[in-house]
């Protein structure tokens, strides 16, 4: 198990995939929160159950799964919804998280989470890694990739913590505003350095 626990985060669009796979590949754990989120409501599992319970059976789709473009415009747009359903998959997505620390065995893992802060995960972690990016790009960004309107980006955007908010809770940043890939790399790599530097202090 990884004793020390790097929390990466940053708003839509931020780039926290492109820098997650970065650490990946200099040989760092990867624990994603996103990836933890859909493990618990696999077809089948308790929490899926309870969501077609909820929220009805046009949440589900087809081949048995949760339709999670649907679930995220019916919760962006009520909040009542929002607070059930993050009471229902916070414990869960959490004990998974733990799960798959315990399971790591690199020098030091990284934590992927959109929403550490506001979700309380910094408490997991022992350094807070922000990327920093403007409005402008979070919606060029995710636009490209998602086929979310632009109004619907930033509606998201808007529900989550600012930057600013964001950045004060940040122990080191990554800057991406368009500087491209070669600098985000120097950047990653930096910051491997440094927490190796750090986790080796901490063992003497």
């Amino acid at each position: 198990m990884s004793k020390f626990i790097i929390g990466l985060t940053g708003g839509i669009g931020s780039g926290k995939t492109t820098v997650s796979d970065m650490f990946a590949n200099l040989d760092i754990d990867i624990i994603d929160a996103d990836i933890a989120a859909r493990i618990v409501v696999m077809p089948g599992s308790k929490a899926l159950i309870a969501i077609e319970a909820y929220f009805g059976s046009d949440f589900i789709t087809e081949t048995g799964e949760l339709n999670r473009t649907k679930l995220r415009s019916q919760i962006f747009s009520n909040l009542d919804d929002k607070a059930w359903l993050n009471n229902l998959l916070h414990p869960l997505i959490r004990e998974e998280i733990l799960t798959q620390i315990s399971k790591s065995t690199s020098s030091y893992c990284v934590l992927v989470a959109p929403l550490l802060i506001e979700n309380g995960l910094q408490k997991l972690v022992n350094r807070v890694l922000v990327i920093n990016i403007d409005e402008a790009h979070q919606v060029a960004r995710t636009a490209a990739r998602d086929p979310s309107s632009v109004a619907e980006i930033k509606r998201i955007i808007a529900s989550q913590m600012s930057s600013e908010q964001r950045l004060s809770f940040a122990d080191d940043i990554i800057n991406n505003q368009d500087l491209g890939l070669d600098n985000i790399q120097q950047q990653v790599t930096k910051l491997d350095q440094k927490y190796r530097t750090l986790l080796l202090n901490n063992e003497r």
